[in-house]
């Protein structure tokens, strides 16, 4: 599917969102054949003739200003995160130029030595995709300790975190509000889609989402939109039990490629006290051994 078939399918879920009492229209009690404000209702409230909307969702039209996708946003209630997708979406391809081919994406030495450098914190690297394309220790631990250490360094091997969200049981009940995980993943996917609709193997993994998990299928066809920088879960780990971390996630200023995700608590709360028992608990056994007097009195 392309920009504007998504496109289409985002208005009319959008609008198929909204009551006329959401919008301050009056319904006077009438009983509507379907759920949702009607496109003129909509082309009203963004002051656009009805025709014109109707072919911008059908996607017959590929020439809206800012401004009038501007006005659309007001009308469908949007917010920031879903008004910047509905300008991606909207946006048209320079003639003649090619779609730009997708980079296969891989973890840079510098990201490496990050990783390393925060050893005792948890954080992953994952890819637009969600693919998981390194971690630290301390990361695998925490969210999917079940897992091989090493597999992200296969690529036939490679985790990735909307299937392991959507048909992972060990990570399902990681999160006591599971479902509040569950559309940050659908709605980040949203945006992924949105920016690469011709991308084969994200086309895949939602064709995949959608097949086997009804849940999955369901909030995909909400179209609701995501941007999650910063995140609170309360987890339930097997090793170290309950703990509420924040996932933070660090991008480029580009806004593209892969993603750095890091865990953190408030410091000095019980959460924090579980991060620490955490990563001792899954350090290697030389940082862990005491030791002894000759080595002692070298350091």
């Amino acid at each position: 599917m392309d920009k504007h078939g998504h496109l289409a399918e985002f208005l009319q879920a959008r609008r198929g969102g909204l009551r006329p009492e959401n919008v301050g229209l009056p319904s006077y009690g009438e009983r509507r054949r379907v759920p949702g404000l009607r496109r003129e209702e909509v082309a009203m409230l963004a002051g656009i003739s009805a025709p014109y909307y109707t072919r911008l969702e059908q996607g017959q039209s590929r020439n809206a200003s800012p401004e009038i996708l501007d006005a659309i946003a007001g009308a469908l209630r949007l917010d920031d995160s879903e008004r910047a997708h509905l300008h991606e979406l909207a946006r048209v391809p320079k003639r003649g130029k090619p779609a730009a081919r997708l980079r296969a994406e891989h973890v840079t030495e510098a990201t490496r030595a990050l990783l390393a450098a925060m050893e005792g914190t948890p954080a992953i690297v994952i890819g637009r995709r969600s693919d998981v394309l390194a971690w630290n220790r301390q990361g695998h631990a925490l969210f999917a300790g079940h897992l091989d250490l090493e597999s992200p360094n296969d690529p036939g091997l490679r985790p990735n975190m909307a299937r392991l969200v959507f048909l992972d049981a060990h990570t399902r009940d990681l999160y006591t509000d599971w479902p509040a995980k569950a559309k940050a993943v659908v709605g980040n996917l949203r945006l992924t889609a949105g920016r690469h609709p011709q991308d084969p193997l994200l086309a895949a993994l939602i064709g995949e989402l959608t097949m086997r998990s009804p849940e999955f299928a369901t909030m995909w066809a909400n179209h609701r939109i995501r941007q999650c920088d910063v995140a609170e879960y309360e987890m339930r780990h097997p090793l170290v039990g309950t703990l509420t971390a924040a996932q933070q996630t660090l991008q480029s200023p580009q806004g593209d490629g892969p993603v750095l995700v890091v865990a953190t608590a408030a410091p000095g709360s019980p959460s924090a006290t579980a991060l620490t028992l955490l990563a001792h608990a899954t350090a290697p056994p030389e940082a862990t051994r005491p030791l002894h007097a000759a080595e002692a009195r070298t350091t």
